[in-house]
């Protein structure tokens, strides 16, 4: 277990930067990179995001969204429309071809990562969800539950 924040932050970073290096590779034959891919995830709701959420979801700053959006909406894969509840605000929406395009991704990434799939899925695939959804929301200024009760934590607490 790490015991000091730099412990724990090296071990976060490399798990993330393998796991991105991995979808990649799988991503790569489609011609589409990891933030395109998390946009294209997102929209597969089917409710259409504004660009906040877009952005929140792929990482991105807003001037790299904007640009991204703009290649898929080239690519036929996404479209954008107004948001029929704040009409100064812009949904953007999977047309079919960008469904397709994302079903075909969740496929290969899913056949990519099967061989994993035991270690993310068992109890202690679960209880990692778990402590990293607590890490996220407590990092972000959340309150923590400690099993002796909640406390909050972050900076300037």
């Amino acid at each position: 277990m790490a015991s000091r924040p730099q412990e724990l932050l090296h071990l976060l970073t490399r798990a993330e930067r393998l796991s991105v290096r991995r979808v990649q590779s799988v991503l790569d034959e489609f011609d589409c990179s990891v933030e395109a891919w998390r946009v294209l995830d997102l929209l597969s709701d089917g409710q259409g995001h504004n660009m906040t959420a877009l952005a929140d979801h792929a990482f991105l700053p807003a001037p790299s969204l904007t640009k991204l959006i703009d290649q898929l909406v080239d690519q036929n894969l996404v479209f954008r429309r107004v948001d029929p509840a704040d009409r100064r605000r812009v949904l953007a929406c999977l047309t079919p071809r960008g469904t397709q395009r994302w079903q075909q991704l969740v496929r290969g990434v899913r056949t990519d990562w099967a061989e994993l799939e035991p270690l993310l899925t068992d109890e202690t695939g679960e209880r990692l969800d778990t402590l990293l959804d607590r890490l996220a929301e407590a990092l972000e200024g959340g309150r923590v539950t400690t099993g002796r009760g909640e406390r909050a934590v972050g900076r300037g607490r």
